[in-house]
This record gives structure tokens, C-alpha cells and sequence, in this order.
């Protein structure tokens, strides 16, 4: 039987700056979600808040005892937010599984991963196995390029690979962009933001029933309730729809990474 997944979006994410954020806790910290300028800051990690975000996930995240696997996007943020948001796992020996083809959209400097000299450095001693990640996943051509088509194939690589695992319960921490093009689900899609998921929000999915290639998910009973109500879900069609709608603007199309970055 195939795994739930448990998607959950990063904490929020900060690098070294000059800048100084509107009501930001220190003089010395950029958040690289909160201007344009910030998106050339390289692959942030977390901000004070974003440790107190992932700090209350560990608190509050009910599903600690099923889950048989951790699994997170190689990008600073997301590795950090996986190893503290998911302390009460680590602390039993579960390591964190860096899958390079849930990275974030965008090619600015603050959505593209470290080299993995870099970062096989920065986590040794760490519970992160980094044995996907490969010289050149962080450059931003071929499969891993800012477009829609990469983008989607990638995420359907993702989902099969999930989608085969033996664990029956699997956390994937990612990014808020990328989540709409893993889930397919558009119905959030807030494009001034580039994304309708919140820092450290967590939704809950199992695959479609269904033996097609896609490995398609739906969202659980459950996790869609408790933040949509009893709100009828949309059909495929319609999120098909959703979907071609979130790549638009008032003069037309445009490139839909533009929409989706990871500024957020």
C-alpha cells in the first residue's frame, strides 16, 4: 500500500544583510521572503522565528508515531526546518533523506541550493543523508530548470519515488511553491505571495487510486477539513483550470516560475 504523505512548508528563512526588515527581531538578519532585493541572498537558513516555528512543530505535529521516514528538499531552510520541526524523530535515530527534486522553482539566488561540497561540510556529524544529491542539482538548467515543464516532471519523479517507499507514513518539507506543483492542487494559489501555504503549515495526502505513471495525490479527509470546513473539493478538471489560471496575468501569459517563486 502506498504512503501518506505529510507535506509540510518550510520555517521562515533569513542569510546575513544589511537589510533590515519591518519589525524584524535583529539588525543583522535578511528575510529573504520579504523583498524582491532579498531574492538575491544564497540559500538562506532560519530566522530566530522560524527556529520558534519549527520549535512549535515539534510540539503540535500529531503524527510523530506513524511516520517511518523524513524527507526534505537539500536547501538550507528546508534541511534545518526537517531536523528541529521533527526533533522528536531525530532524537530516535530517523535521519533526514535531502531528495534534490522537491527543490524550490525559482533560479534567484535564494531558491538555489548549495553545492554539495558545501554542504556535505556544513551537515557532517548531522542525521542528513545526502547521498541523492549530486554535483550540478543546484544549477538551474536541464531537469532542474525554472520552468514549468522541468518543474512538473521533476515533481512527478518525486511522487513516484515516494510513492514506492515502504514506510506507510512519510514527512516531505519542501517549499511553498513547489507544493503546488507536487500536490497539483492550485486552489490556494495566492500569487501575490507566490504560494497559499504558510510557514510550517503541514496538510496530509494520501496517492490517487489509480496504476497511471503521474502518481497522483489527494489531500485526506481530514487535513482538508480542518482548514477548508466541509467545503466540497474541486475535481480534477477544475484544478486543472486552477492551475493554468495561477500562470496568467491581466496582459496574459508569462513565465508561471514568476508566479510560483520561492520568495516566500
Amino acid at each position: 500500500m502506498a504512503p501518506i504523505i505529510h507535506c509540510v512548508r518550510h520555517a521562515q528563512g533569513k542569510t546575513p544583510t544589511l537589510y533590515r526588515a519591518k519589525n524584524s527581531p535583529s539588525n543583522s538578519l535578511g528575510y529573504h521572503n520579504l523583498s524582491v532585493a532579498n531574492h538575491s541572498l544564497p540559500d538562506p537558513s532560519l530566522t530566530p522565528f522560524g527556529e520558534e516555528q519549527c520549535y512549535n512543530l515539534a510540539q503540535d505535529f500529531p503524527y510523530h508515531n506513524s511516520i517511518g521516514a523524513i524527507v526534505a528538499s537539500p536547501l538550507r531552510r528546508t534541511i534545518y526546518t526537517a531536523l528541529e520541526g521533527f526533533k522528536p524523530l531525530i532524537e530516535k535515530g530517523m535521519p533526514v533523506i535531502a531528495l534534490p527534486e522537491v527543490c524550490e522553482t525559482a533560479d534567484v539566488p535564494c531558491d538555489t541550493g548549495s553545492d554539495i561540497v558545501v554542504l556535505k561540510e556544513e551537515m557532517k556529524g548531522k542525521p542528513v543523508d545526502l547521498t541523492r544529491v549530486k554535483e550540478g542539482w543546484n544549477v538551474k538548467t536541464g531537469k532542474w530548470a525554472p520552468t514549468a515543464d522541468a518543474i512538473e516532471k521533476r515533481a512527478r519523479e518525486a511522487r513516484q519515488w515516494l510513492k514506492a517507499r515502504p514506510e506507510d507514513e512519510i514527512v516531505l518539507v519542501t517549499h511553498g511553491g513547489f507544493l503546488h506543483y507536487f500536490t497539483e492542487d492550485w486552489s490556494d494559489f495566492n500569487k501575490g505571495m507566490g504560494t497559499g501555504w504558510r510557514n510550517v503549515e503541514y496538510r496530509s495526502y494520501n496517492f490517487a487510486d489509480d496504476h497511471g505513471k503521474n502518481a497522483s495525490l489527494v489531500e485526506t479527509k481530514h487535513s482538508r477539513e480542518s482548514r477548508r470546513g466541509r467545503e466540497i473539493p474541486l475535481t480534477r478538471e477544475e484544478r486543472t483550470n486552477l492551475r493554468e489560471t495561477a500562470k496568467k496575468t491581466v496582459d496574459g501569459d508569462f513565465h508561471p516560475v514568476q508566479a510560483v517563486q520561492a520568495k516566500v
